[in-house]
């Protein structure tokens, strides 16, 4: 799922090749994202889409030879002049008289062609990682002293591959070594997986094509760079293996441009570092954004922004319980939640205040539900494939923080502020708080070695993140106990997850509930307050905030009529939530459907029974409450199935059934054997919210 789809897109024909772009945005600006080597298509672009787009009008194209574009065969149809022409027939075609360029690598060429040449259309340009032949020319894949149509012997290595023979014979593998050195910065496997799979989009006779074709050379490049009069840019690494940064620093000096040196970056940061790389556009294209009301520092009240993660509703339920619990201790604290659906449903049943700039966020939620197939998410693989959106929230995040003054940022699993805060560590400028109930990506049994070693360097990278920074966590805070943590590895020779988390981490005990169920002594007092008659066995079908659980939700349902002729009384409520349509459920006579129950915790608390997906948030709710619970893990969702299953196991705590299992008569069964036996769940501490919010209370 993309963070944001076009307002406009279309097709702009130049001498019978068809040129696909794409249009985001409005304002007097107008950036152009131009293509790069037709190695791949315009989506290498998707982490600056969404960001630049909320504050001008975007612009951007599939090459030639790529995307959707056409792919002409001719070599010279793919001489820099014909890139640099395509790009004005579609300035021509979407109404662009001028535009600031956004070039990147090969795309450097054909932005100099038009700055020079038309230098009335270009405001200004960025080169990122220019591949523009100036003195020192020497491009990596010139070592070699070979020419694109060589032949050799035996199998080729490193830039040896950089031959169409080769490209003919093994396409694939020229795009894994190719990228593999456009991305040299460690943990790239998601980048170098995403540029791959483009890559594949398009056919070795056109990289041939496009290889013989570059017309280009150096005195040429020299004097265009000496015509160009707008201002300029160079964003450049000092590790990039394609071009040399002193290729780029030549191109800064020529055009009397500023340089900005990466350090550590390959080939491509505005992939691999992308919030450096947005902020460095925005703040040289676009005009700064006003400066927020400052009041002294000691005369302004207290704030904090809370980002709760929006994937299920059990972390606005525990958010609100922590954000009540330290309102007690501060009182004079204003939170601002930075929150989308569901969350905010159940932040507006709760009356809190949600930041303006919430409506910019791309939805998590849907992505998930995309990602998902019956009963079955792969939540690891969905999160990898979340990368666009988590940046641009991120930088809605960044855009919050920089409006307003706040004292303390908590993220409840805010995957995003996490994460690009240890890779951007500079730009924290406030207290900042991390919580969660589950340390540590498990691969899934069965999905083979690919898996084991992804997850292992994801959590590689974490790990290196919070130890090299270790002052960037103000607090880290578990949601549970120690023994709650399973006892796995991270990964091949990587430490005990439960040992380094007890280093890192503080805990809170027990489970942070949305209900403080002490109040709610009198089981029978809340039943009849819910409407629940005393004669009647109660079953909540309950699946999450998610729409993932919409095929176990039906498949409980169904079961319901085997169920009652095994359980007299029973009355079964199913709880759609927020994100399933109740009409798109099977209609069950005798079971009563319900949309989203802002109050889903006093049901469970008031049930006999209840059948769930096996989200933590929910199930320990029912372990709080002592209910006799039936759950269903997604499958291939490594927190499901090893993490929330062990920390259950503590507790003694609920049954698990396959989906696979969960017919009529093993639902039925099942429910008839819970109604029937005591419930003997060890006890869920309770006070966690208000120790969280202490932890929290000592920064401010």
């Amino acid at each position: 799922m993309r963070a944001r789809l076009p307002d406009r897109h279309g097709y702009t024909v130049r001498d019978g090749v068809r040129l696909h772009w794409e249009l985001y945005g409005e304002g007097a600006t107008t950036v152009f994202l131009l293509p790069t080597w037709s190695i791949i298509h315009s989506r290498h672009w998707k982490f600056q889409i969404a960001y630049l787009a909320r504050h001008c009008r975007v612009l951007v194209m599939d090459g030639r030879g790529n995307g959707l574009s056409d792919r002409p065969l001719d070599p010279s149809a793919y001489a820099d002049e014909e890139f640099a022409a395509d790009a004005l027939a579609v300035m021509d075609d979407t109404g662009t008289d001028t535009c600031a360029l956004v070039s990147v690598s090969s795309g450097a060429r054909w932005a100099l062609l038009l700055a020079a040449a038309h230098p009335e259309r270009v405001t200004s340009c960025v080169f990122i990682g220019p591949a523009v032949p100036l003195e020192p020319w020497n491009p990596m894949w010139l070592a070699t002293k070979r020419a694109i149509d060589w032949e050799y012997d035996g199998e080729p290595v490193d830039w040896m591959k950089w031959n169409s023979g080769y490209w003919m014979g093994n396409h694939r593998g020229f795009l894994e070594f190719f990228f593999g050195r456009v991305f040299p910065e460690p943990h790239s496997t998601k980048p170098i997986e995403d540029t791959v799979t483009w890559g594949l989009d398009t056919t070795p006779e056109v990289l041939t094509a496009t290889a013989r074709a570059s017309t280009l050379d150096e005195a040429r490049a020299t004097e265009l760079a000496g015509r160009v009069r707008c201002p300029v840019l160079v964003i450049h690494g000092d590790e990039d293996e394609i071009v040399l940064h002193d290729n780029g620093a030549a191109l800064a000096e020529l055009t009397r441009g500023r340089l900005f040196t990466m350090e550590g970056s390959g080939h491509c940061p505005h992939v691999r570092d992308p919030v450096a790389v947005n902020l460095a556009i925005r703040e040289f294209l676009l005009p700064s954004p006003p400066a927020p009301s400052r009041a002294r520092a000691r005369n302004r009240r207290r704030r904090a922004l809370y980002v709760s993660s929006p994937i299920g509703l059990g972390h606005a339920r525990r958010d609100v319980a922590i954000a009540q619990e330290l309102r007690k201790l501060v009182p004079d604290l204003e939170i601002d939640w930075l929150a989308q659906d569901p969350v905010t449903r159940v932040l507006q049943a709760h009356r809190e205040r949600i930041h303006p700039l919430s409506r910019e966020l791309a939805s998590e939620s849907q992505h998930i539900e995309r990602e998902s197939g019956s009963h079955r998410l792969h939540v690891f693989e969905a999160w990898r494939r979340m990368d666009e959106i988590l940046l641009s929230n991120f930088m809605v995040f960044l855009e919050a923080v920089r409006e307003r003054n706040y004292d303390v940022w908590i993220g409840d699993e805010a995957w995003e502020l996490d994460y690009y805060l240890h890779e951007n560590p500079e730009l924290k400028q406030a207290a900042y708080v991390w919580l969660t109930d589950f340390v540590g990506w498990l691969p899934m049994p069965g999905l083979g070695e690919r898996d084991v070693a992804l997850t292992a360097d994801y959590n590689a990278e974490m790990i290196e993140q919070v130890e090299r920074f270790p002052r960037l966590r103000d607090r880290a805070i578990f949601i549970g106990r120690p023994e709650d943590i399973v006892s796995d590895a991270f990964g091949p020779g990587l430490p005990e997850i439960r040992t380094w988390t007890e280093q890192h981490y503080q805990f809170t005990g027990g489970y942070i509930l949305g209900l403080d169920h002490n109040a709610f002594s009198d089981r029978a007092e809340l039943r009849r307050r819910l409407g629940y008659r005393d004669d009647e066995v109660i079953c909540i079908a309950s699946v999450g905030g998610s729409g993932v659980g919409a095929d176990l939700l039906a498949r409980l349902m169904k079961a319901f009529p085997t169920a009652r002729r095994r359980v007299p009384g029973l009355r079964m409520v199913a709880v759609a939530g927020p994100r399933i349509d109740a009409s798109s459920l099977p209609i069950v006579k005798g079971v009563e459907v319900r949309p989203f129950v802002p109050d889903l915790d006093l049901h469970l608390a008031a049930c006999d029974v209840a059948l769930t997906q096996g989200g933590l948030s929910t199930t320990m709710e029912l372990t709080a409450a002592g209910r006799p619970f039936l759950y269903f893990p997604l499958r291939d969702h490594c927190e499901q199935n090893f993490h929330v299953r062990h920390r259950l196991k503590q507790y003694g705590a609920g049954r698990c059934m396959d989906f696979d299992e969960a017919t009529p008569q093993n639902i039925a069964s099942a429910i008839e054997s819970l109604v029937t036996q005591p419930v003997e769940y060890r006890e869920v501490e309770s006070g966690t919210a208000a120790r969280a919010a202490r932890l929290i209370a000592d920064l401010l």
